[in-house]
């Protein structure tokens, strides 16, 4: 699946006005005039970012981008309540894996195409510092994203904080948590998985109901993001059947 990138200010106004599900503007850097296309990308929930000319130029292939270019998402977002739905219909106790700010756009495809495998009801993302549904997304997760729907938040924390309120106990991984094969994750579960470089986010970890951690035997003392979310998601299978 090739990336789809619009360029120039009319082709971006045009797909932001029709509709189109946008993952991300980039703006040029003290270009005047894009106001409109600033405040049409937020009202469709794309992230706008800053780039320089370089940036931009490779984004359009050398043709005029006029200070603006977007690319398409790979597929539709859709809200937290969507993903609450599908638990509902199946009549199953919710079952959603939380990415915190993954931002290799191979993790995410992994971490989607390994969710989707386990029966999740769907995955959460943040707007910000995350990567979005691209094309490369796409790809990682063979086609994973045409059955797992994904919410993309404004905030992780208020967002975790809602599914508590909604009875769904929320379990971060971090290296330092409880041994998670000590841990019932029958029920409604949340599983949230931090950043390849960073793990949990301060105030994400603290909102948390618990902190899980993977026994390590080997000489490496961590794993990638979508392996270790890949061994918590089977934990859960296990308990949940």
């Amino acid at each position: 699946m090739e990336e789809q990138i619009i360029y120039g200010r009319n082709a971006v106004t045009e797909a932001l006005l029709s509709g189109k599900t946008i993952d991300t503007v980039y703006i040029q850097k003290n270009s005047k005039g894009l106001g409109k296309i600033i405040s049409l990308a937020k009202e469709s929930g794309a992230v706008v970012k800053d780039a320089n000319d370089e940036k931009l130029n490779t984004l359009a292939e050398g043709g005029k981008h006029g200070g603006v270019a977007a690319v398409l998402a790979a597929a539709e977002y859709v809200t937290v309540d969507e993903l609450l739905k599908v638990a509902e219909e199946k009549n199953e106790p919710p079952f959603l894996i939380i990415a915190d700010e993954i931002q290799d756009p191979h993790n995410l495809g992994a971490l989607i195409r390994t969710a989707e495998a386990a029966g999740a009801h769907g995955i959460i993302i943040p707007k910000r510092r995350s990567a979005g549904l691209t094309s490369t997304v796409f790809k990682t997760s063979a086609g994973a994203v045409n059955w797992l729907k994904v919410a993309r938040v404004s905030n992780l924390v208020e967002t975790i904080n809602d599914l508590k309120k909604k009875n769904i106990w929320v379990y971060g991984a971090e290296a330092d948590g409880q041994p998670f094969h000590k841990a019932d994750l029958s029920g409604a579960v949340a599983l949230v998985i931090g950043s390849e470089g960073f793990g949990l986010g301060r105030l994400v970890r603290e909102s948390c109901d618990m902190i899980l951690s993977i026994d390590m035997y080997g000489k490496v003392n961590s794993l990638n993001a979508s392996v270790s979310g890949g061994i918590l998601m089977y934990e859960v299978v296990r308990h949940r059947r």
